[in-house]
């Protein structure tokens, strides 16, 4: 990756821009964003970065909310098209729009307005609908990967319940499971456990809150030990070759599992419809609302949640793609733009 210029997304009334002081370091899409860059589905031409965070330097006429001077962050999303009758846009989820929704990079706006480029840069900006303004007891260096990692998991737990009296599986102790646990814990859940293959990941899954630790490769009993004890699952991992049916055995009757992140090749193991017989439900999510966003950081700075997360210059995004690659990461990279500290 090299820095090079770029032409912003036609500025419209309803736009901030947003002088970029943190941002994801691209990872956080996971495989894709190094798929990206190391060739493998072609060349792109964008920042990338989809977890931003910085200063309001430009507000338009028609934006409410946020002024100049403001710490403001931009998280996946950049666009939908906030249409009256668009049932998603209208009631508030406007992740899920199905007319024209753009993401934060590599995303054409609708009507000519241009391309998202995203935040491996010095300065962004998009509709404001999707500019959320910063608590002040949430540090930006912790805010950047809530609007995306930390939403992702926070929307699905808030949305099916996480509180007093749930027990809540997270599997997979990574990028996102790390977060599942931590707002898990701040919701109040009476028991979280962190599920994952091996048994590495123990230590840090107990320090971020986890009441116990299952290592699915090292307990060939796991599934009939721990069944029906889980009222919900976040699943953060997506593979053909995961045990999923002894997942599912692990909800309680009435459970829900839900499906989260990036899939590694689209698919499923196969599961019996018996499965379906405990009352059992599977869902998916994508991403978070803008309210979902301001809700997650209210809580955040009520609970005090913060990240595991290590701040690198934003000069070393070619570095952290490839420390990513060998798993380094524990549990988050923030890029800092630090000409606008």
């Amino acid at each position: 990756m090299v820095w090079g210029a770029f032409e912003p997304k036609n500025w419209e009334e309803e736009d901030v821009d947003i002088q970029v002081t943190h941002c994801d370091a691209i990872v956080s899409l996971g495989l894709v964003c190094v798929e990206l860059y190391s060739g493998n589905v072609g060349f792109i031409a964008c920042c990338v970065g989809h977890e931003i965070v910085g200063k309001a330097v430009r507000v338009g006429n028609n934006v409410k909310g946020i002024q100049v001077g403001d710490r403001v962050g931009l998280g996946a999303q950049a666009y939908s098209c906030m249409k009256s009758d668009c049932p998603e846009c209208s009631s508030g989820r406007l992740d899920y729009c199905a007319h024209s929704r753009a993401l934060t990079y590599g995303a054409v706006y609708p009507d000519g307005k241009g391309m998202s480029y995203g935040g491996h840069s010095d300065y962004d900006g998009t509709n404001s609908n999707f500019v959320i303004k910063i608590r002040d007891r949430v540090s930006s260096e912790a805010a950047a990967p809530m609007l995306c990692a930390g939403v992702t998991m926070f929307a699905p737990l808030r949305r099916y319940g996480c509180g007093p009296g749930k027990t809540v599986g997270i599997i997979g102790v990574g990028g996102l499971g790390h977060f599942g646990i931590r707002f898990a814990k701040g919701l109040g859940a009476d028991k979280v456990v962190g599920i994952s293959r091996r048994s590495d990941k123990r230590e840090d899954a107990l320090k971020l809150g986890a009441d116990q630790y299952i290592a699915t490769s090292k307990d060939d009993v796991w599934a009939k030990a721990n069944a029906r004890s889980l009222d919900i699952i976040i699943c953060t991992v997506c593979s053909a070759r995961m045990p999923l049916a002894e997942y599912m055995s692990l909800l309680k009757v009435g459970g829900m599992f839900v499906r989260v992140g990036l899939p590694d090749d689209g698919n499923l193991p196969p599961i019996s419809a018996w499965t379906f017989f405990d009352q059992v439900d599977i869902a998916g999510t994508f991403v978070g609302s803008p309210d979902g966003i301001r809700e997650m950081f209210t809580v955040a700075a009520e609970k005090q949640i913060k990240p595991w997360i290590e701040t690198r210059p934003m000069t070393e995004a070619n570095q952290a793609v490839l420390d990513f690659e060998e798993g380094k990461p524990r549990y988050r990279y923030d890029l800092v733009n630090e000409k606008h500290l």
